[in-house]
């Protein structure tokens, strides 16, 4: 448990550091989860003096674009960084941002992440129903998943990951370029549809935050949900 702590804190100092130094302020906290083949970092109080003026001009896409286009050139260094630091061989990195909370979360696959492994479902949650319920979201949003399968990196982050997920257009858009496009446009949607699929009852917890990314060449779609703390839900 100390040396898990341990490495969950060197992986902290380092993300809080790294943003401070690319974004001009580093988050106010960060919480690590690792559970192979994933490993979920959450950033909290994280926005810049200049990001506030352009939410405040009404330019949060402009925000978002921003930042995706720093992760695309600081993922190959994290990455890089993770394995040296604390011998973590991340694989693929995602990341998503919710502007509204000045939160945002950082999705590292590992290395052999054809299984997920160690990951039971509590007793009190209903795995087919959580599952029926995750695909008709994504129904909804493209079509169902050709798989999809459910990590609980703790009691409180849920990590999703649905595979074959594209519908012909998507795919003709991401052939083309048009990636950041897509997924400005698909990040709201498939919220607002996990949303409305009203998971809370079949958690027994109250879903507090959503985020989502893809792997637009692998046909992959990654979202982990935030819970509450057990005891705080009537």
């Amino acid at each position: 448990m100390g040396q898990e702590k341990t490495v969950q804190s060197k992986i902290g100092g380092y993300i809080s550091t790294l943003l401070r130094d690319h974004f001009g302020k580093g988050p106010t906290s960060v919480y690590v989860s690792i559970a192979p083949p994933f490993v979920t970092i959450h950033l909290r109080g994280f926005l810049g003096s200049t990001e506030k003026i352009l939410i405040n001009q009404n330019e949060s896409r402009k925000v978002l674009e921003i930042r995706d286009l720093l992760m695309v050139d600081l993922r190959q260094s994290i990455k890089m960084e993770l394995y040296k630091l604390v011998d973590l061989p991340v694989k693929k990195l995602y990341a998503d941002w919710n502007l509204d909370k000045n939160t945002g979360m950082l999705i590292g696959v590992l290395e052999n992440d054809t299984e997920i492994v160690n990951s039971k479902t509590p007793d009190h949650v209903n795995h087919d129903a959580l599952i029926e319920q995750i695909n008709l979201a994504s129904k909804r949003a493209q079509k169902e998943p050709i798989n999809t399968q459910i990590a609980w990196l703790n009691d409180r982050t849920l990590l999703t990951r649905r595979e074959g997920i594209f519908v012909e257009i998507e795919k003709e858009l991401i052939k083309n370029g048009f990636i950041e496009e897509l997924k400005l446009a698909k990040r709201p949607l498939e919220k607002r549809l996990i949303e409305q699929a009203n998971l809370d009852k079949i958690l027994k917890q109250n879903v507090e935050e959503i985020f989502a990314d893809w792997d637009f060449e692998d046909d992959l779609g990654y979202m982990v949900l935030m819970l509450e703390k057990k005891g705080k839900k009537e």
